[in-house]
């Protein structure tokens, strides 16, 4: 069993770091300090193995807390993938933004649509309205 807290005392910062900057497709090769500074900007949120504590998943949203939120670097442990720990981390921060009455949650993955599906999210109604800078 896992325990998802916004804590981000609890967070195993150089684990999430090494997760992201080594693991992941979106942040391959992103320093320490940039990770640091993401997490200190944001609103974090861990899964913990309730037996060890032990930190199994991540989860960051960029939000004022008031309209808007994008949801980002979510990832779980390989050692931990496949028994729902993703859908139960990305419900519980859906659940946790909820009672803030944030219109849009957004996000952009590449292979989960179906993780953010269970748990509410859907495509774009109508990409065309929008836009980036950057890649």
């Amino acid at each position: 069993m896992y325990e998802i807290s916004a804590d981000p005392a609890r967070l195993d910062v150089a684990r999430v770091h090494q997760w992201l900057s080594a693991d992941s497709y979106w942040a391959k090769g992103r320093s320490l300090d940039k990770q640091r500074a993401a997490i200190a900007h944001s609103l974090n949120f861990g899964a913990y193995r309730e037996d060890t504590g032990e930190q199994h998943a991540y989860a960051r949203v960029v939000t004022d807390l008031t309209t808007f939120a994008w949801l980002c670097d979510v990832y779980v442990d390989p050692a931990a993938r496949g028994n729902g720990l993703g859908t139960s981390l990305v419900a519980a921060v859906r659940d946790h933004l909820a009672p803030l009455g944030i219109r849009r949650i957004l996000l952009a993955t590449a292979d989960a649509h179906g993780v953010y599906a269970k748990v509410g999210f859907e495509p774009l109604a109508d990409p065309t309205r929008w836009m980036s800078l950057g890649h």
